[in-house]
């Protein structure tokens, strides 16, 4: 098994869904679906199999997936997939043509049939179901229930279903359009959802006849309602309209883009595609940029309904387009789009997964940052980020990459002691020379590259301590944000001018992972320090507390809360008498409130 396939396999998701096989060439030779796709897909590549199975795993190098809300769901979807591209290895579901659905046809006298085609006759249909059996089954409770016309041809006198008051025999009795309406209307109604009521009055004669002992009839009824449980579970994945419609959802992370379109055609989805770019503009602008440039060529191929996010904007392209396209607020259709988004999330997820493990594109990122700041190899990379809110608490933070890897064993935190306030410059002069002063003192190795996350004045402030107060000529590079705080730009050189550095490239990328990871543990780092100050502070505010005994209420009770539900009784133990010991519980019990 070659590593890319290891890596994918390693971020699957824990998801129901279906998973698509492919060989050498690109082609699908294989279509399944799973109640948990890391489970599944695993499953293929470790223990035994038989001869057929062996064979399909011998020819796999790449796979993707589609993720759903059910495996209900998946199992509709793997046999739209399963008949849009026919792979050779699911030789054992060809001959299932597709789903059936229930039918009232559209006649003077209608009547109930099973059908696994979809016309457009003014025909009622309801489904797809699972299998033949569930809908014969739903089809059989309604025959039971509703008199409408059993026979396909009509008879010349009344059959058996008359007599037992299942037909009301048209075709020897006149039954009007009216009582014909009135139970295709009840019929649809059961089947656009109103079972339950159905299940509860069935449920109701049910125990009406075990209480009459008559316990056939009593299996019979509870046979019945456990079938409309087994077929009425309600699919996102498939429609009863025959509609076609597009659906398309997308996702943003880390200056990337990722859009999802299913195609949804005859009421089944049968395929989707998925788009993965950097972006540059704002997200709506940006995705409806490429909706309308992915319609331009396809106005003689369009949808009947185009379904969208909330963010986008509907009017303008349906106007343009001239179908209907909507941003769905309820229902199925909200449903639709949002698992849309949900794959376009999961998608750059799994993009940015892959290429934090991708070994070789990680050093080769690493040299190619090298080449372009002109410095060789930046084999250990040392980054710092500030972290302050409103001047308190400052603090500063340093990670390193070793050969593009965290290396988390070497990360270090600062407590800014010499500056005051929100001063970003100083703050980074102070780290800047207890860092390197130290490294110089412990004659430990420098760093290839220094990171700064910030724009010029960062930049030159961590220059200027380097080179005029200890002597040592680092390269140091900064990484401005834009105004949503995301990694805009590099900029390096004396004095910091901008890198040109696409966005999309692994050297960009390993920039990004740098800055997030620094903030990351900047902030954390904060909040700890902020959160124990405010602690402290509370009791260094009651007369006759100082460091020592703060230290040790904090060692015994473990919170303030402990220390505000204790009793004068368990300060004792501390040593701590009963009229300090209350004047701690009376100031911490006013703060709460």
């Amino acid at each position: 098994m070659n590593r890319s396939l290891k890596d994918k396999l390693a971020v699957l998701p824990e998801k129901p869904g279906c998973y698509l096989m492919k060989n050498a060439s690109g082609e699908i030779i294989y279509v399944g679906k799973a109640k948990v796709l890391k489970n599944r897909v695993r499953s293929y590549f470790t223990g035994s199999h038989n001869g057929k199975t062996q064979l399909l795993v011998s020819e796999i190098v790449d796979f993707e997936y589609i993720v759903v809300a059910s495996a209900i769901e998946a199992l509709l979807l793997e046999c739209n997939l399963i008949k849009k591209h026919d792979p050779r290895y699911n030789v054992m579901l060809r001959d299932d043509k597709t789903y059936p659905y229930i039918k009232i046809t559209n006649e003077e006298q209608p009547r109930l049939e099973i059908t696994r085609k979809v016309l457009k006759d003014k025909a009622k249909y309801f489904g797809p179901y699972p299998n033949a059996g569930d809908a014969s089954e739903v089809k059989k409770l309604l025959d039971r229930l509703y008199p409408l016309r059993k026979c396909r041809n009509m008879p010349k006198q009344v059959c058996l279903y008359y007599h037992l008051g299942q037909c009301l025999a048209p075709c020897v009795y006149e039954v009007s359009a009216e009582e014909n309406q009135r139970l295709v209307d009840e019929i649809s109604r059961f089947l656009d959802g109103g079972h339950d009521q159905m299940k509860q009055s069935l449920t109701e004669k049910m125990l009406q006849a075990a209480e009459a002992m008559e316990f056939e009839r009593a299996k019979e009824l509870r046979d019945q309602i456990k079938s409309i449980e087994a077929v009425m579970e309600k699919q996102k994945i498939t429609f009863t309209d025959t509609v076609d419609r597009d659906i398309i959802g997308f996702a943003v992370e880390k200056g990337w883009m990722c859009i999802q379109i299913f195609y949804m055609r005859q009421g089944k989805m049968i395929e989707r595609q998925t788009t993965s770019f950097p972006y540059y503009g704002s997200e709506s602008e940006d995705f409806m940029s490429y909706v309308t440039q992915f319609y331009y060529d396809k106005q003689n191929a369009l949808p009947k309904e185009i379904l969208l996010p909330e963010e986008s904007e509907p009017e303008l392209l349906s106007e343009w387009l001239g179908v209907k396209v909507l941003t769905p607020k309820r229902s199925k259709k909200r449903e639709l789009v949002e698992m849309a988004c949900e794959n376009a999330r999961i998608a750059l997820q799994e993009k940015f997964a892959l290429m934090s493990k991708d070994d070789a594109r990680t050093i080769q990122a690493v040299h190619n940052l090298g080449h372009v700041l002109g410095i060789g190899v930046p084999h250990r990379i040392e980054a710092f980020d500030n972290s302050n809110i409103q001047g308190t608490e400052p603090v500063s933070a340093m990670i390193v990459f070793t050969d593009g890897r965290p290396d988390k064993k070497e990360y270090r935190k600062f407590k800014i002691k010499t500056v005051e306030g929100p001063d970003d410059y100083g703050s980074m002069r102070e780290v800047v020379r207890r860092r390197y002063s130290r490294l110089l003192k412990e004659n430990q190795p420098l760093p290839d590259l220094i990171v700064i996350d910030g724009g010029k004045g960062q930049i030159s402030a961590a220059m200027d301590v380097l080179e005029n107060e200890l002597g040592l000529y680092i390269p140091v590079c900064g990484l401005a944000k834009d105004e949503k705080h995301k990694t805009a730009q590099l900029m390096y050189g004396d004095p910091p001018e901008p890198v040109s550095l696409k966005r999309d490239s692994y050297e960009f990328y390993l920039l990004q992972r740098i800055q997030d990871e620094v903030h990351r543990f900047a902030i954390t780092f904060h909040r700890q320090s902020r959160t124990k100050t405010m602690l402290s502070s509370q009791l260094d505010e009651i007369p006759g507390i100082g460091e020592k005994r703060r230290k040790l209420l904090f060692t015994h009770f473990g919170s303030l809360k402990k220390m505000r539900e204790a009793t004068v009784e368990d300060f004792r133990q501390l040593g701590i008498g009963d009229k300090l010991a209350r004047e701690i519980i009376t100031h911490l019990r006013k703060l709460e409130s």
